[in-house]
C-alpha cells in the first residue's frame, strides 16, 4: 500500500466554509506527546521525528491499524527539522539544536536495522524549512540559519551518491512553509518571515523541476505557519497552522495544474508544528500544539474525505 494515492475531493475555496466536503475524526492517540516535528512515510509507515522540548524517541504511525510504535532514538535533540522519505529510509534534514542554532547534519533511518546514519552534511544549515522527493532527489527548501533570518537556499540531495547539488533558490525567503511535490512540480506554500508567526504569508510558489524555474501561484487563502501538509491525488493539503495569536483549523487544497485552492472540512482541534500523511485516501494529522507556541499534544485526526457525486 502506498501514500499519497487518492482521490482529492472538495469544494472550491470561497467566503465561507458552509459546505465542506468530509469530515474529521479522532485517531488513536500517540504514546507521547509533541510538537514542532518533522513527519515523514515510508512503506505504509509514517516517522515522526523531533520535539520542541528535546525528546528524541521515533514515534512510528501504521495508519492502516491507527497503532503506534517506537524505534532507535533521533542521535540528539532537534526540533524544527525536516525530512522525506525516500528508498525504504528516512532522512532527516537539519533543525535546529541546542536552542536555536541551526544544524547543517543529515541523518537517514533504517527501518529494517532500527538505526540511524550520518550522510554528507546540508550545505547550508538551516531548520524549519522543507524537505520532499522528485524523482530520485530529495529538494530541501528555505528555512532559517541561526539567529532565524530566512535563507532562499534550495538544495538538492542525491541519496545514491550521497551528494549535494544547487537549484534555483527559493523566490520568497520563508520558515514555517509547506513543501509538497505533484507530477514534478514543488509546491511551496505560507510560511513566516524570519521566525516571526505576526508576519504570517500567503505567499504560494511551484518550482518545475524540469525547467529549473520557480513561478508565483494563486496565494494560500488562510496566511498562515507552521501547518503540516500532505497530498491528496494530485492536490497539496494545508492543514492547520499558527499565527502569534492563535492556532488555525483551515483545511485547503491546491491544484497545481488548475492553479485553484479548494476547502476541505476543519480540524476538530486547531494546531501547529505537526505532521501529516496520506493513506488509502484518508489523511492522517499527527500531533502538535493546540495553542500559539510551544505547547504539545498526542493528537491524532483523520479525514474520511465524502466522494462527489458522479456528474
Amino acid at each position: 500500500m502506498r501514500f499519497g494515492l487518492a482521490i482529492a475531493v472538495a469544494l472550491v475555496v470561497g467566503g465561507a466554509h458552509a459546505h465542506e466536503v468530509g469530515g474529521w475524526r479522532a485517531g488513536r492517540p500517540a504514546p507521547a506527546e509533541r510538537s514542532e516535528v518533522a513527519v515523514a512515510a515510508i512503506d505504509g509507515r509514517a516517522y515522526v521525528i523531533g520535539d520542541f522540548a528535546g525528546a528524541t524517541e521515533l514515534l512510528i504511525y501504521d495508519p492502516s491499524r491507527e497503532t503506534w510504535t517506537k524505534g532507535a532514538p533521533f542521535p540528539y535533540p532537534v526540533h524544527h527539522t525536516m525530512a522525506a522519505g525516500y528508498g525504504g529510509r528516512i532522512y532527516v534534514f537539519g533543525g535546529y539544536v541546542n536552542g536555536w542554532e541551526a544544524s547543517g547534519k543529515v541523518w537517514v533511518y533504517d527501518p529494517g536495522a532500527d538505526a540511524w546514519e550520518r550522510r554528507r552534511d546540508l550545505p547550508t544549515p538551516r531548520a524549519a524549512g522543507g524537505a520532499t522527493v522528485i524523482g530520485t532527489a530529495i529538494h530541501v527548501v528555505g528555512g532559517s540559519v541561526s539567529g532565524r533570518a530566512n535563507s532562499p537556499a534550495h538544495e538538492v540531495y542525491d541519496p545514491a551518491t550521497d551528494s549535494w547539488t544547487s537549484a534555483a533558490p527559493l523566490p520568497t525567503p520563508r520558515d514555517h512553509l509547506s513543501v509538497q511535490a505533484v507530477d514534478g512540480k514543488l509546491v511551496a506554500t505560507g510560511g513566516r518571515v524570519d521566525g516571526e508567526p505576526s508576519r504570517n504569508l500567503a505567499v504560494n510558489e511551484v518550482y518545475d523541476a524540469a525547467a529549473d524555474r520557480w513561478n508565483a501561484a494563486a496565494p494560500l487563502p488562510t496566511p498562515r505557519s507552521g501547518a503540516a501538509s500532505t497530498v491528496l491525488g494530485r492536490e497539496v493539503i494545508v492543514i492547520g497552522g499558527e499565527s502569534a495569536s492563535k492556532t488555525f483549523d483551515a483545511v485547503e487544497a491546491y491544484d497545481p495544474r488548475a492553479d485553484l485552492w479548494r476547502a476541505l472540512a476543519r480540524l476538530r482541534h486547531p494546531r501547529h508544528g505537526f505532521g501529516a500523511v496520506t493513506h488509502e485516501g484518508r489523511i492522517h494529522s499527527l500531533l502538535g500544539s493546540p495553542r500559539p507556541g510551544g505547547d504539545r499534544s498526542s493528537l491524532v485526526e483523520v479525514l474520511d474525505p465524502t466522494p462527489l457525486p458522479s456528474p
